[in-house]
């Protein structure tokens, strides 16, 4: 669907406002899915995605936190967008050991999700500087299966950003406790994501995190050496392919968890 088949409306939680688009399965919602956005925006691809979701019966919500919604990918446009994040308090793109004030706001979307579909449990996915909000999210119970795609937050410069994920200790506690499934995805050769971040959560987490790594760059299979974003740039939809498996996995997992 094009950005105007979607449901443009607005969500307000502490004083903070934001644009919110929504997109209906035409069957009644078997289950409600918060997709936050890449880098750097709603673009074209982000919604190819969360098209997928609603055609396999999910009611998507897509907050939009930065971007023009609906504008294509360039790279002019992923540095604006970045230099934003990068200074925003409420993304705390620097930080390793908190999860961003932003995650409250997206807690509370999942919860009116969830009661607009009967009280059911939600699911989230987040997606480069995103990423790691799907997980702070899932320390709320209306939220599980959270997937985290090429989560590049914080940036990994030190040892300590480098295996974070951007959530609290507390979070973090609570998402394992609740024995909360988590599946993270990334191509092993994306400097912002390194394989010590997913090393990290699979020592939190154990068997409960799936991590699906493919592997880059593979001149064979045409992935680049700058690949980063495993379910909508760098996707390439044609069956056999790593990155097409790892799609079908995440909407594979959101059936089978929600």
């Amino acid at each position: 669907m094009a950005l105007a088949d979607y449901e443009e409306s607005s969500f307000e939680h502490d004083g903070v406002l934001r644009k919110v688009f929504k997109g209906s399965p035409v069957d009644p919602a078997k289950r409600g899915i918060v997709v936050v956005h890449e880098l750097p925006g709603i673009t074209p691809s982000v919604l190819s995605f969360a098209d997928r979701l609603i055609d396999r019966g999910a009611e998507v919500w897509l907050p939009s936190l930065v971007g023009t919604p609906g504008q294509e990918w360039s790279v002019p446009y992923v540095v604006q967008s970045f230099a934003k994040v990068c200074v925003a308090k409420e993304f705390a793109y620097w930080a390793s050991d908190q999860s961003p004030p932003i995650t409250a706001w997206l807690r509370a979307l999942a919860r009116e999700l969830s009661a607009q579909l009967d009280g059911k449990k939600v699911g989230a996915l987040g997606m480069c500087f995103s990423g790691g909000f799907a997980l702070a999210m899932a320390a709320d119970p209306v939220v599980t299966a959270p997937v985290l795609s090429q989560p590049a937050s914080p940036l990994p410069v030190g040892e300590d950003r480098r295996r974070a994920a951007q959530v609290s200790a507390e979070d973090l506690k609570a998402v394992v406790d609740s024995g909360c499934e988590v599946m993270g995805l990334r191509f092993t050769g994306d400097m912002a994501v390194p394989s010590v971040r997913f090393q990290a959560l699979q020592e939190a987490l154990g068997t409960n995190f799936t991590a699906i790594e493919i592997k880059s760059p593979d001149r064979a299979l045409s992935i680049k050496r700058s690949a980063h974003s495993v379910l909508t740039e760098d996707l390439i939809d044609v069956p056999g392919h790593p990155t097409h498996a790892a799609l079908h996995a995440v909407m594979d997992f959101f059936d089978a968890q929600l």
